[in-house]
């Protein structure tokens, strides 16, 4: 199915005339800088940053198998979400449809741009109701946000169903891959030339384990690229983050060691916990978290939390009733949880 972008953008947002920083208006080479009203004095990051991120980008065409003009770099992947939800949707007239139990920023996102919000419900294997979902959009639902692998489940939604939808929705479906380095698959992008409704959204905080630095990838076709562009602050990635950005994607084979690492300790991990008589239920993971059914989540999470150790109660989600989200930590770590769960 063929979509018009623009058709789909709040048309103010095609009016609109974007922020021309200085940095826009000169391309080339110079040694003298008074266009920015930069203090002249190397501190050293006295000066603006690339409001285009073109070097960085190159680096991530490079590995991702994608062209520079189709991505986008945000503050973490809840930048783009944000911008997404404020380019497409007209508060008030359109709406959003989010599959349940998923991420939660994108409900706090449509929330802060008054966006109504569609919800339907996973299957209970955590995998997309066809019939629901397609029973449950309307002429106004401009974006599907689809978590895959899926958080706080951890599974991947079915390819075959995601396709269906890219097929019949006649808005922008949104996959966010925010753990797909823990898959031993391919993911959506190789599949964005041939749905022009698709984005993809990636991350280099989970597997790359540059969670502090705050950078997100959207993909896209040049279109929707080019309006997230238009609506983004000036300098959304600053300089620190485009240099340390860098310098990791270039050891792409630490990277790979940990994940390795990570997708070994998930399944050790795994294989203990339901040897442990309070847990109930370790459901099937492709991410870097076990999403663990336990006999009473609460008093579990409370009595790790008295020894220092952290997880993720879940009870009050959807189709997550007594469930803990649990990172896969180093083996250490792994050793002190179970230890606790068995003592406990």
């Amino acid at each position: 199915m063929s979509v018009d972008i623009n058709s789909l953008v709040r048309k103010n947002v095609l009016k609109l005339k974007p922020y021309s920083s200085a940095r826009d208006d000169f391309k080339g080479d110079a040694s003298v800088f008074l266009d920015a009203n930069e203090n002249p004095y190397p501190s050293p990051y006295n000066r603006y940053p690339d409001p285009h991120q073109i070097k960085l980008k190159e680096e991530i065409a490079k590995i991702k198998g994608v062209k520079i003009d189709q991505i986008f770099l945000g503050n973490g992947s809840d930048e783009p979400i944000d911008l997404l939800i404020r380019a497409f949707c007209e508060p008030g007239t359109d709406n959003v449809l989010i599959p349940q139990p998923t991420y939660g920023m994108y409900t706090v996102s449509a929330d802060i741009n008054a966006i109504e919000i569609k919800t339907v419900s996973l299957t209970s294997d955590f995998d997309i109701d066809l019939s629901g979902v397609e029973k449950t959009w309307n002429d106004k639902t401009k974006l599907l946000f689809l978590c895959s692998p899926n958080n706080p489940s951890g599974n991947l939604l079915s390819k075959s169903k995601i396709e269906s939808l890219l097929m019949r929705f006649q808005g922008l479906v949104i996959v966010d891959e925010a753990y797909i380095d823990f898959t031993d698959y391919d993911g959506f992008l190789p599949l964005l030339n041939q749905y022009k409704n698709l984005i993809v959204l990636q991350t280099l905080s989970k597997a790359w384990g540059l969670a502090g630095i705050r950078l997100g990838m959207c993909f896209s076709n040049k279109e929707v690229i080019n309006i997230l562009n238009k609506i983004k602050p000036p300098y959304n990635i600053s300089i620190l983050t485009q240099q340390v950005a860098m310098e990791s994607i270039k050891n792409g084979e630490l990277k790979n060691k940990w994940v390795q690492e990570i997708k070994s300790e998930r399944e050790r991990l795994k294989n203990e916990l339901i040897k442990i008589k309070r847990v109930e239920k370790v459901y099937p993971s492709d991410a870097n978290f076990l999403l663990t059914k336990v006999s009473n989540a609460k008093a579990i999470y409370d009595s790790l939390v008295a020894k220092g150790i952290i997880t993720r109660d879940r009870s009050n989600v959807i189709l997550c009733d007594n469930c803990l989200r649990i990172t896969v930590g180093t083996k250490a770590e792994n050793n002190v949880l179970l230890n606790e769960l068995k003592d406990a």
